[in-house]
């Protein structure tokens, strides 16, 4: 069993739901969503296909990029505020959205609490690994848990973003450091890459 994979039949129970009672959306790349911020104390919003980019809006720190099919602010308003992010389309995005108080309405009258808590339940781990990977870790450790992640990503995705950006947004690492590391690890044979973007990973390794 794969402890990460997404909960697809939750999703789909959850999507057929809600999105009778949604604002769908269509997005093409490099197209803000939302205007200037994405609340998640105001909205839900399901991703059903595409790639975005999730930036916190006090710092423009890259939080994560993410692929459909995705849920953001499943349990928004619950805890009394909200944070506010940047939702950037990476290609063609659509999907829907609606109030966040709307959500919890018709998730209770459809008894689907146990689904939206599978779902919660799939993120959080995902939170989890993703702190693992940077919090109290050095700039190597970092580094490297990055270029793996990137390693998971799908040919077209790789081929959109640029490793240093992606790597120095995400972790806050200087660009120094990070083009120090990279250089090193393709003088190595590493990693490859071409004109910036990650093609493989032949082995990293865990000390710099």
């Amino acid at each position: 069993m794969d402890h990460y994979a997404k909960p697809l039949p939750e999703f789909t129970r959850l999507e057929k739901c809600l999105a009778p009672y949604s604002t769908p959306f269509h997005l093409s790349g490099e197209q803000t969503l939302f205007g200037d911020c994405y609340d998640d104390d105001h909205y839900t919003l399901f991703l059903q296909s595409g790639t975005l980019t999730i930036n916190r809006q006090q710092d423009d720190l890259l939080v994560e990029i993410i692929t459909a099919p995705f849920i953001l602010g499943l349990n928004a308003g619950m805890a009394g505020c909200g944070s506010q992010y940047t939702l950037i389309a990476q290609t063609p995005c659509s999907g829907f959205y609606l109030p966040a108080d709307a959500t919890r309405s018709y998730i209770q009258q459809a008894h689907l609490w146990r689904d939206a808590f599978c779902w919660l339940s799939w993120n959080h781990k995902m939170m989890e690994s993703r702190d693992g990977q940077l919090v109290g870790n050095n700039s190597y450790s970092q580094i490297r848990s990055t270029l793996l992640v990137m390693a998971e990503w799908d040919e077209t995705l790789r081929s959109r973003v640029g490793v240093m950006n992606y790597i120095q947004r995400r972790t806050r690492i200087s660009r120094s450091v990070v083009a120090e590391v990279l250089a090193a690890l393709r003088q190595g044979n590493y990693i490859n890459m071409s004109r910036g973007k990650l093609v493989s990973i032949n082995h990293l390794p865990a000390e710099y």
